[in-house]
This record gives C-alpha cells, structure tokens and sequence, in this order.
C-alpha cells in the first residue's frame, strides 16, 4: 500500500498488484523475483514518487519544521526527520559531474549549536556539491585542491574560509557573499544608533522617599568602555532598580496581610507574576 496525494489535497491509499517469480536455480543467491513498478514508487518505498519528490522539493526550499507544518495543512503529514533525510538523500545520491567553477562556502549545523560543518553550493547551478564534516581551514583547502577548475570562491568575512581559499586554490578569486555584507551593515548601524535608543521608561512606582520623580542615575564613562556600552550599562540598571522597587511594593503589601489577588489588582498585575 502506498500513500498518494488526490486532487482534492486529501490523502488516498493505493493498492497495486504486482507479479512475483520463484527461481529454480538452485545456485542463484536470489530466489524470489518481485516486479517493479518505476514509474508508481521505487524498490522498498512507502510512498509513491509524486509525493517523494513533493518532500524532497519541501525540503529542500523551507527546511524541516516549516515544511512538516504546510505539508500537514496540505494533508500529507510528513515528519521533519523525515524530510531531512530525504533531502539528505538526495545529495548523496546525485551524481553531479559538472565542471564547477562558482562555490560558495559557509559553515552548516549537523546540530544546531552543538556540531557545525562546512557546506559548499555550485553557484551557478544552485546546487550543493559537498556537506563536509568539519568546520576548519584545512578540511575545505583540501576539498579545493581536489577542484582546481574553481575560478571565484564566495564566503563571508572571517578568516576561517579565507585561509582555506589562499590555501586550497590560489587561483581563484575570493568574494564576500552579499548575505555576510548586508549582515555586517546592519550590524554596524544598530551600534552606530545604539547611542540613540529611547531612555528608560519612568516606572509608576514610588522608590525611596515617595517622590513621583524617580532618581536619575548616572554613570560615568570609564577609560576603555564606549559611550554605546555605557549606555547600555545604564538601560540595564535603570531596569533592575525599577524590577526592584515593583518587588519591594509587592513584599510589602504581602506583608502587610493582603491576598495575592488584592496585591495583583491594586497594582495592575497579573496574579502568576505576583507569584514569581
């Protein structure tokens, strides 16, 4: 039985029949002959090659989760391992002989925080040629010798890559993928506009004294620290003085003999956060 895909986008079970022959030489490793069917499914699969190549091409432009969570709107509930390995399975498998002269290399996540490895994508073609196991210089310098028809490798702007293309194929030429660039400039402007950041919210609680204006606090500058961490070091006191003056009103009102619920209502709180 194999799983298919109707035109109403409900999922459909099909039987087929398929003939069997027994061999009657007795030297033969394979006794048991089963007819192929290429053009419904391939050998041993549980899915039929339309829906196959629906999760491999999933796979392939929205990754796992994103792709379990439409496939199972379109009613073909896939796991995301399984369309991870089908993609995965499909690169191993190709056979791809083409000359390949635009790469780009970039480091890739066998598991997500945990091992990092390289992959390498045809550029041209928009293919990937290679996951390598490991994120390292001399790794990707060996798999560039063994390509020395590479004109332009592309990568980002750490030295890591940039030492295995000088290393690997000197004859190429080295680019900095726009990805890597615009990442760079955004990063560089929000430190540039750090300094300008809205100020600290004016807590409605009264600290100290009573007073309703809340004391400013001010830090000076130190030698070596920037005016943006020097702002930031002032956001983030101003936010633990005011976490500490809403926990001292709680603690007192709680104290004092009043419910959790008086406490949340009086202050405008919710209950769960009086809690913690």
């Amino acid at each position: 039985m194999l799983r298919d895909l109707s035109a109403q986008g409900k999922p459909v079970i099909i039987q087929a029949q398929s003939t069997r022959w027994r061999c009657r030489n007795q030297q033969c490793d394979r006794r048991i002959f089963a007819e192929r069917l290429p053009s419904l499914a391939t050998p041993f699969s549980r899915r039929t090659t339309r829906l196959a190549g629906i999760v491999k091409l999933f796979g392939h432009g929205a990754g796992g989760r994103p792709s379990e969570r439409l496939m199972a709107s379109l009613g073909m509930p896939v796991s995301d391992t399984t369309i991870l390995r089908s993609v995965k399975k499909s690169v191993t498998v190709q056979t791809n002989r083409a000359v390949v002269r635009i790469v780009g290399v970039d480091e890739w996540a066998w598991r997500k925080g945990t091992t990092f490895g390289t992959v390498i994508v045809d550029l041209e073609r928009r293919q990937v040629v290679e996951l390598l196991a490991h994120r390292s210089a001399a790794t990707t310098a060996d798999w560039l010798k063994r390509h020395p028809e590479i004109e332009v490798v592309s990568r980002d702007r750490a030295g890591l890559y940039a030492d295995a293309a000088r290393e690997g194929a000197p004859q190429a030429r080295q680019i900095a993928d726009r990805f890597h660039l615009l990442k760079n400039l955004r990063e560089t402007i929000e430190r540039q506009l750090g300094r300008f950041e809205a100020p600290i919210r004016e807590s409605s609680l009264q600290v100290g004294d009573g007073s309703d204006t809340p004391e400013q606090m001010v830090i000076e500058p130190s030698d070596g620290c920037s005016e943006v961490a020097t702002q930031d070091r002032l956001l983030r006191r101003g936010r633990d003085a005011a976490r500490q003056a809403m926990f001292d009103q709680i603690r007192g009102l709680y104290d004092a003999g009043h419910a959790v619920t008086e406490i949340a209502r009086k202050l405008g709180l919710g209950p769960r956060r009086v809690y913690r």
